[in-house]
This record gives structure tokens, C-alpha cells and sequence, in this order.
């Protein structure tokens, strides 16, 4: 087995300093550079590319608008949750008022 080094990560000390996490939009924060039902550049995607239950928005968003990333999705008979590794997690009740 090959002991390989990791990465610590810093947290800086002080009261003004920054913190990375707020720095990072969520997954489908505007402006998106991917689309959410493929996972294509946006200036790439054709308009028929989208599904029509997705276009309807039937469909929870498979990847995430920031890195085009596949997310985790899950389903739920109320809504759905997905989570990105690089941006984090958005539910459907977070972004459709019921």
C-alpha cells in the first residue's frame, strides 16, 4: 500500500477573514453556464435537447449549472433534493413556493 499525503486544509484565524464556502454558488444559481437536464455549455445546447417533461418541469435538474457535473438526485413523492460534490445540496421546496 502506497501512504500518499493529503491535503490539510487552512482555516484562517482572525475575525475578517474569509470564508471559501460563501464564495461558491449553489447549483442552480443564475447565471448558469451548464444546463441542468444535460449537462451541456448553455452556448452549445439546442432547444430541443431539453425534454418536454422537463421543459414542463416534471423533471428534477439531473446536472448541476455551475460545473456540468452529474448530481446526486433524489426523488421523493413531495419534491426531490440534489447535491453536487463541488457546489452542494438544493431541494424543490427551496426553489417552488407551494
Amino acid at each position: 500500500m502506497v501512504d500518499t499525503p493529503r491535503r490539510r486544509r487552512t482555516v484562517p484565524s482572525g475575525p475578517s477573514a474569509p470564508t471559501p464556502e460563501l464564495d461558491v454558488p449553489g447549483p442552480l444559481a443564475e447565471p448558469c453556464k451548464f444546463g441542468v437536464y444535460t449537462g451541456i455549455e448553455l452556448e452549445l445546447q439546442s432547444p430541443d435537447a431539453i425534454s418536454p417533461a422537463a421543459g414542463l418541469g416534471l423533471e428534477p435538474p439531473r446536472f448541476c449549472g455551475q460545473c456540468g457535473r452529474r448530481m446526486v438526485v433524489q426523488v421523493r413523492p413531495d419534491g426531490w433534493s440534489a447535491r453536487c460534490s463541488r457546489h452542494g445540496s438544493v431541494d424543490s421546496t427551496e426553489m417552488y413556493h407551494r
